[in-house]
Order: structure tokens, then sequence, then C-alpha cells
């Protein structure tokens, strides 16, 4: 019987009326702790705090009369606290009275199922504090008190064997999470093994869905996670998904795991932003280029690959590198101060290209060899036609300025009675190539380089801008415009359909004469140069570059292109009196209209077939 056992494993409590005792002085012993005797129970703990097996309990001193009415007072006071479910906290709970009662009586009939019933609604009550130890230290403690109870009293009975593994069982897992918790705590995750991770793991090994470790392993993920949040507002995005990567392992098919994703990739693309929108008002500063170029740099550092945001960031550094404020392609007009507006310009794209004729060209000559490589790093616009003689008035009546043909009294015009040019009196800019009185749509004809660079000086003092003469580097990168051939258009001897002002076969003047030396079968319907615009542009988006008229370019003259520079600048030394004129014109026999053409005319030199345009740094 479970009584049996029970008296057999227990010392005789201390009752305040004598009682049981292998001591002889154990009456006045009890008389004597009865006064001090303690009302909750003892609990100790002997070795070390590895488990419930080292709790010990020790029943509460009670205080029983003697004779018969003292046990009669007990055993009802013992029904009523079992009754009541009082069973062991002091000694007037219902186990240690039972046993006051049976260290009196060992044959009480009532205390031995009193006891074994105490006992059984003691492991009851045990199993309900198990229910909620998961997630509960308190109720863990009362589960480990009543194991030390139940152990005291019968542990032999197979009922409380298995209650106290189950409390030792609770208990370690408790001890693990404990213990996982405070890594956790101190930042021991376990992300690469071990750690906090481990031992929350190793709970649910053994019990899958322990409330407690299920709550630990969540924690380790949100520390991680945490972890990457931190990196990424530090701007390690590198850092960010290693423990990114890192959390995903711990559950899986977390939610988690996707909405940091969401939240680390937007802190990227506002801090992208953040940079971006910085560079981009460092470069409305032309100071400010190498703080974007900075700015970029971490932009590249930090976006994913084919993020469109630092593409485009990148495509607005390189814009500003080659072209400052512009696009390639894009057109604009300044403001003058005066009022009104400047020539239309075309930003010219910055590239390369192989400059002169090759040895084998024919009609090439040797002042246009050797053929080399130009290479513009930045670019440059261009006036998208010829300078006009409206816009060139403008400039004359603005400052009184007199070309070189005024101040002659004369130019070369064309005669269309002997066929020939000839010297006539009182032609200037304002005249056209026969001498008559021009239209403010055509090329300003009759100026000297001086008079051209008298005009670009003025629109840079006009416009607070570089204007300049082109170099004759650039006039040929912007005649070839991408191509690469004996001509503009290509290697072709016909021109295409519509391509400018040449020389053609089929072009008839007004009394009826025809060229000599001409392009077969072309015809652009004009004998003498025609109104700027009137034919198609070419591939960067500018007209007649390769006819209407030839143009000065800023360049002295050289016999050849042996030490020419290769970064496209003008070949120029101060006091030069010989400069390059480039491109063909209306009159140009076929051999001139070559890309690589160019001729020696003397820095005074005004005629019917001679303009200019402007070029304006970007």
């Amino acid at each position: 019987m479970r009584a049996a056992r029970i008296l057999l494993l227990l010392l005789c409590p201390l009752v305040a009326a004598g009682g049981c005792s292998r001591d002889p002085d154990a009456s006045s012993k009890g008389a004597a702790a009865a006064d001090s005797a303690p009302r909750m129970p003892t609990v100790t703990v002997t070795g070390d705090d590895s488990g419930t097996a080292a709790l010990n309990w020790q029943s509460p001193v009670v205080v029983m009369a003697e004779g018969e009415e003292g046990l009669a007072a007990a055993r009802r006071a013992a029904a009523s606290a079992l009754q009541e479910g009082r069973l062991y906290a002091d000694g007037e709970s219902a186990i240690p009275l039972y046993l006051a009662i049976l260290a009196r009586e060992p044959d009480d009939a009532r205390a031995t199922q009193g006891l074994e019933k105490a006992l059984d609604q003691l492991l009851k009550q045990g199993n309900e504090a198990l229910q909620s130890a998961d997630d509960d230290d308190a109720a863990l403690q009362r589960a480990s008190t009543i194991a030390a109870v139940a152990r005291t009293l019968d542990a032999d009975d197979e009922a409380v064997v298995a209650y106290l593994g189950r409390v030792d069982e609770a208990d370690q897992w408790a001890r693990l999470n404990a213990a996982s918790e405070r890594e956790l705590r101190e930042g021991r995750l376990g992300e690469q093994g071990g750690g906090a991770l481990a031992g929350f793991r190793e709970v649910l090994k053994w019990k899958p869905g322990q409330p407690r470790a299920l709550q630990g392993v969540a924690a380790v993920e949100s520390a991680l996670i945490r972890r990457a949040e931190d990196a990424a507002q530090a701007s390690d995005f590198e850092a960010a998904e290693q423990w990114l990567t890192h959390a995903a392992t711990v559950r899986e098919a977390s939610p988690t795991i996707d909405d940091a994703r969401e939240r680390i990739a937007a802190v990227r693309l506002a801090r992208i932003i953040e940079l971006r929108d910085g560079g981009l008002r460092d470069i409305a500063n032309p100071l400010g280029l190498k703080a974007a170029r900075e700015k970029l740099a971490e932009v590249l550092r930090i976006a994913e690959p084919g993020d469109h945001v630092a593409a485009d960031f990148r495509e607005r550094i390189d814009l500003a590198t080659y072209y400052g404020l512009f696009r390639p392609g894009q057109a604009f007009t300044d403001n003058l101060r005066n009022g009104g507006r400047g020539p239309e310009l075309v930003v010219v794209p910055h590239g390369g290209y192989r400059m002169g004729a090759e040895e084998d060209e024919l009609g090439a000559s040797e002042a246009e060899q050797p053929a080399h490589y130009v290479r513009f790093d930045r670019g440059f616009a261009m006036s998208r036609y010829a300078i006009t003689v409206g816009q060139f008035r403008r400039f004359v009546e603005a400052t009184g300025y007199r070309p070189r043909a005024t101040r002659r009294g004369h130019s070369i015009v064309y005669d269309e009675r002997s066929g020939n040019f000839a010297r006539r009196s009182g032609v200037d800019w304002q005249s056209d190539y026969s001498g008559a009185k021009a239209a403010d749509d055509m090329p300003v004809l009759h100026v000297s380089v001086y008079d051209a660079e008298a005009y670009a000086d003025w629109l840079a003092q006009q416009t607070g801008h570089s204007y300049r003469l082109p170099s004759e580097a650039e006039f040929e990168y912007v005649l070839r415009a991408g191509t690469q051939g004996r001509y503009p258009w290509g290697g072709s001897g016909v021109p295409p359909a519509d391509i400018g002002n040449l020389t053609g076969g089929n072009d008839v003047s007004p009394s009826g004469r025809r060229w000599n030396n001409a392009f077969v079968g072309y015809g652009d319907g004009y004998w003498g140069p025609a109104p700027v615009g009137r034919f198609r542009a070419n591939a960067w988006g500018l007209h007649d570059v390769s006819g209407n008229t030839s143009e000065w370019v800023a360049d002295c003259w050289h016999a050849s292109y042996r030490r020419a520079p290769a970064d496209g600048a003008a070949w120029f030394n101060p006091g030069c009196r010989s400069r390059v004129v480039r491109g063909g014109s209306w009159a140009s026999a076929p051999v001139q209209a070559r890309a690589a053409w160019r001729s020696s005319s003397d820095s005074d030199m005004t005629n019917a077939r001679v303009g200019f345009r402007v070029v304006r740094g970007i």
C-alpha cells in the first residue's frame, strides 16, 4: 500500500503533543519546535540546481492536541483541507495533517485513505501546473515544489515516478530556454552554429511546438533581421543581405523575411535617391562634378545590378562630364543681353574619329595627311546653320563694327557674264554671291576670319559663354558625323539626293551656264548659295556642313598634320597670316567636297564662297 511505503520513507514529524519518535527526547523537542513552527513548506536545494531531483521537502510542523479529541480534530481538519485542495503548504494542510495522524496512529485507515487521495490530488495539481509551465516560470516552480512533496511521500509510486520525469523534463526545457535567452540577450544568436538558436532548437527537437522555445526562435530571427536593418541604415547592404540570409534559415517560409527585404529595399532606394538628388545639385555647379562622382561611386556600391535609378544617375553624371547641363543632339539658344536670342546651337556628341585622308585616297594631298586619330573628351555645341546675313547685321548694328570688305570697299564675286570670279567694288557682308543685296536668311559671305572671330567674341560678351570659331578637327568631326569615307556621306562618288548645295552636272546658271567639273547627274536647284537650312541635316542635326559655303575655322595653316593636336583643339600659332578654310561650297569642284579637303587662305581674304559658323563650349 502507498501508506505503508510512505510511513517507511518518512521520519516521524514533530507534533506538539509528543507522538512517534526515535529520539527519546522527541516530546520536549517537539514542544519547543511548535512555538516557532513555519507556516510554509520548507524546500531545500542540495548539490547544484540542475533539476528537480535536487529538491527536498520537509513536512511543516503540525500542532495537534493529545488524545482522541486531538486526533478527531486533526481528521476533520485534514478532510476539510483535502476537500478545499490545501494539500502541503503549512501545518493546517491535508498532507502534513494526515502524516501527523499516521505518525501517532499508523493503522488509521481514514488517514491512510486520505493521504492516498491527497497524493492523487497533489499529482493532479502538479499536472495542471505543468500545463502552464512551458511559458510560466511560476507554474514550473509550483510543479517542482509538488514534485518534491510527491517524491518525499512515495518516490517509488508509478504515478509519482512518471510525474517526476515530466517535471524534470519541463525543468530541463526551462533551463535550456533560460540559457538560450541569456545567449540571445548577450548577442550570441548562433547564426553560424551554437548560441541561442541551437538551444531553442534542442528544446523543439524533443518537444515540438514548445511555446517558449518557439518564441525564442522567433526572437533570434527578429534579432538577425534587426542586424540586417541596422546594417542597411549604415549603408552596408552587403552585410544586410548576409544577415537576412542567416535570418531566412531560422524558420521555414517565414513571412517576416520578405517584409524585412521590402523594408531594406526601401532603405536602399531612399539612400540611392538621396545620393542621386545631392549629386544632381552638385553638377548644377561646374565645380561640383567631383562631389557628384563621389556620390555616384557610393550609389554604384550599394545599388543592386540593373537598378534604374543608379543607371539614370550614372547617365546624368556622364552627361555632365561630357556635356555639362546638356544632352547630345539637344538644340538651344542663348539670351543676348541687348535682347533677342543668339544662333541656334546643337550639342555634338563627344567621341573620336580618324582625321585626314588615307594614303590611297583619290585626290588627296600631302596637306591632308597623315591621317590621325582625334578624340574629344567633352562634347561641344555648334551652330546648326552657317551664320546668316541677318544675324551678322545685328552684330554690326549693335557694335558699329566695320568688317574688312566694308573698309576695303570690294570683295570677290561670281561674274555671270564671264563665268569667273572677279573683284567688284561696293561689295561687302550685305552682298550675295554676285554682289547683289543678300536676303537675311542667306549665309553671310565676304567676311574675313577676323570678322568671324569678332562676331564670336560679341556673342561671348552678350551671353557670358565661350563662343568661338570651330577648330579644324571639330569641323571635320561634324562634317563626317560618324562616317568614315572619302566624302561626308561615305565612299560613294555620287551624292545622295538632297545632301546639300554642291556643284552638280544638272545645275544651270541664270544665263544657262553649266559646271565644267561637277558631280555627274546631281542637281540641287541652286547655282549660287541657298538660304540656310534648305537641305536635309546630317546625322547630328547640322545643316549645310558639306556644301552651300566653305567656312573659316580657327586653325593656322600647317602644310601637314605632323604634330597636330590629338585632342581636337585648334592648332594656332599667334601672328600667323594663313588660316584654314574647310568644307565644300556651291562652287567647289568634287575633289574639294571630300571630307578631308582643306585649303589655305590669307586672313584678310573675303569672297562669295566662304562663310562661317560658331562653336560654344558646354
